[in-house]
């Protein structure tokens, strides 16, 4: 129970600091295993166990690797390590996949078999905001309520309230950010709109957009190249940023911003309901 306890005290505090890291725990075993039912590790990305015991080398090998994985694309796995004989009697050889099952062989004496389920944890998605329009302050705040990990940048003298954001930069040099999958919206709205695309694409993110229309934005990627940035870097910015939803209002469209970063957020994912889907 003590060991247990441990474990899940080391996650709260991984999860605290928005590190991440994979849960494996052991939730079925046949036969003589070297783990049982109920133990659990935590795996680093680098595939170190920092805590924790899921069996030797039978088990670890198939794990570590679901671990690598499941942190690539945020999905939880069930690892199966059984006997040669069990794994025909199945129908599967091992690396294959079965009802959402990967097999793995075990080639150890003890012919045991031990289920492990790897879930992934992963710090909240981190959208930076440059600019302090009403646009940018409700996407803050929507953000926040889906579980993102807000940075607005924007000189003080703009923002005449505080904004729902979990970091604020004075100007739009945005240092020091949420180690995470990013993404980035500028909502200038006329103020700073140059420096502020500027320093959007030397951001390393999933998805950049620009609050604006397609004329707008042609005009500043020519004001842009002029000042010696590459065509391609600033062709990765979308705009206008959003979906085509017919908005009109701040609101609807911070929302529209939402929808499409949630596409990009989510492609390549199956719907599981775990933590992994932070």
């Amino acid at each position: 129970m003590g060991v247990h306890v441990e474990i899940m005290d080391l996650v709260a505090q991984l999860k605290a600091a928005e590190q991440s890291f994979v849960l494996a725990t052991v939730v079925r075993t046949v036969s003589v295993t070297a783990a049982k039912a109920g133990a659990k590790a935590i795996i680093r990305p680098d595939g170190t166990i920092v805590a924790g015991w899921i069996g030797g080398g039978c088990a670890r090998g198939a794990v570590l690797k679901a671990a690598r994985e499941a942190l690539i694309d945020g999905e939880p796995r069930m690892v199966s390590v059984q006997p040669e004989n069990l794994l025909a009697e199945l129908g599967v050889k091992a690396g294959e996949s079965k009802d959402g099952v990967r097999f793995a062989s075990n080639m150890c004496p003890s012919k045991g078999t031990m289920d492990i389920f790897v879930e992934p944890v992963l710090p909240h998605p981190s959208l930076i905001i440059l600019g302090a329009s009403p646009v940018a302050l409700s996407l803050a705040a929507q953000a926040r309520q889906l579980g993102y990990h807000v940075t607005l940048a924007a000189p003080a003298s703009d923002l005449i309230v505080p904004p729902d954001a979990d970091v604020i930069l004075d100007g739009f040099e945005a240092k020091n950010l949420h180690q995470a999958r990013r993404f980035v919206v500028v909502s200038t709205q006329g103020k700073g709109d140059e420096i502020a695309l500027k320093m959007a694409v030397a951001i390393d993110a999933a998805y950049h957009a620009f609050v604006g229309s397609k004329r707008k934005m042609a005009a500043l990627r020519d004001k842009l190249i002029a000042d010696g940035l590459e065509a391609a870097v600033i062709d990765r910015v979308k705009a206008p940023a959003g979906l085509d939803l017919g908005a009109i209002t701040p609101e609807e469209i911070a929302m529209s911003i939402l929808a499409e970063i949630t596409i990009e957020r989510r492609r390549g994912q199956r719907s599981t309901g775990s933590i992994a889907g932070r």
